[in-house]
């Protein structure tokens, strides 16, 4: 990333930067580039580093006592992920990353996080908005799943993630929604016939 300060407005839009304040951005983050196919992170891993989806999309899971999987969130362009709970509290993962589309990321681990917020303080606040807006999706899923049945489900998904449902399979979609992709088949089948 050193040479590409595109990237550097991607990834921070609405900052500027002074070109003393590129560099040190461009000296923490690493780009990489990882397969459909490929784990980022599994169960049990510690969690060191969080990601800038420039390009693809992946998914967090954990997979419960009896095997089941639980999709707990879909990433694509312009998006973060990491397991925060891991990431914040230096414990093991418990979730697994999938590449679900060949993807490039940006990474940063925590220790060089804290040292662009301390250099760059305008980084710290555009962090702290983007947690803020993440904690208030997430909640505003769980209350959804508290009191939407799945079809209201599925149709808050599609509205909220037009671009992800085409990038993801069925059987990860209907594991996100909490229900079998025959559920999600009769969903799609009976909006259909509307």
């Amino acid at each position: 990333m050193r040479s590409d300060n595109s990237k550097i407005k991607e990834i921070f839009k609405d900052l500027i930067f002074t070109s003393s304040e590129i560099e040190i951005i461009t000296s923490v983050f690493h780009k990489i580039e990882v397969k459909k196919g490929s784990i980022l992170l599994k169960p049990g891993d510690y969690v060191t580093e969080h990601y800038y989806i420039l390009d693809g999309c992946l998914r967090a899971f954990h997979v419960d006592a009896q095997g089941k999987e639980h999709t707990v969130q879909f990433r694509i362009k312009d998006w973060w992920i990491s397991n925060y709970t891991a990431f914040f509290t230096g414990t093991k993962s418990i979730m697994t990353i999938e590449v679900i589309q060949n993807a490039i990321l940006y990474s940063i681990n925590e220790k060089d996080k804290e040292y662009l917020y301390s250099a760059i303080p305008k980084i710290e606040h555009f962090f702290r908005v983007k947690l803020e807006r993440a904690f208030a999706a997430f909640q505003s899923r769980i209350l959804r799943n508290l009191s939407q049945n799945a079809k209201e489900r599925y149709l808050s998904f599609i509205q909220n993630y037009p671009n992800i449902e085409k990038s993801v399979k069925n059987y990860h979609i209907a594991s996100y929604l909490g229900i079998t992709t025959e559920s999600l088949s009769r969903i799609r089948r009976e909006l259909t016939n509307i």
